[in-house]
């Protein structure tokens, strides 16, 4: 039976390949990918924590939470994608240091 270290070993390597993703993409969409990594391993962590502590409502509620906030930013994140997609026909972040609305 999985025990709690292993959990926290698997979002610990998730959480750090979602940040290596973030820090090493130049591309939007890249980076879209390593924020929804980061947030996927916090909300497997609110669900392994209530999970062992006896309370798996609130870790679910907690995870329902973060699964509609990564919802929004990644709606958001898109269309600002778009925004610079049409504005420098590339997705290159280190290219767009102004976005005009």
């Amino acid at each position: 039976m999985p025990i709690l270290q292993h959990y926290l070993t698997i979002t610990a390597i998730l959480f750090c390949l979602g940040l290596y993703n973030v820090i090493t993409r130049k591309s939007a969409v890249g980076l879209l990918i390593g924020v929804e990594l980061i947030l996927n391993a916090a909300a497997l962590n609110f669900v392994v924590f209530a999970h062992f502590n006896g309370n798996d409502l609130a870790g679910s509620l907690f995870a329902i939470f973060i699964i509609i906030l990564a919802a929004a930013e990644a709606a958001v994140a898109l269309a600002i994608v778009v925004a610079i997609f049409q504005q420098y026909r590339d997705i290159d972040t280190t290219q767009t240091t102004l976005l005009k609305g």
